[in-house]
């Protein structure tokens, strides 16, 4: 979602209309937990993937 304000009373509409919207719940990270199965080292992987920048 893309807006675009143009003063100061256009920030506090968007202000209170995100104040009115419900929160969202917390990201889950435990039903992901073993999703991913490898037959490598998690840190070899790791090391691997960061020499890939140089």
């Amino acid at each position: 979602m893309v807006l675009v304000l143009k003063g100061s009373k256009d920030i506090k509409k968007v202000k209170d209309l995100l104040a009115e919207r419900p929160s969202k719940k917390n990201f889950d990270a435990k039903k992901f937990c073993g999703a991913l199965k490898v037959d490598e080292d998690a840190l070899v992987i790791q090391k691997r993937l960061r020499d890939e920048w140089n």
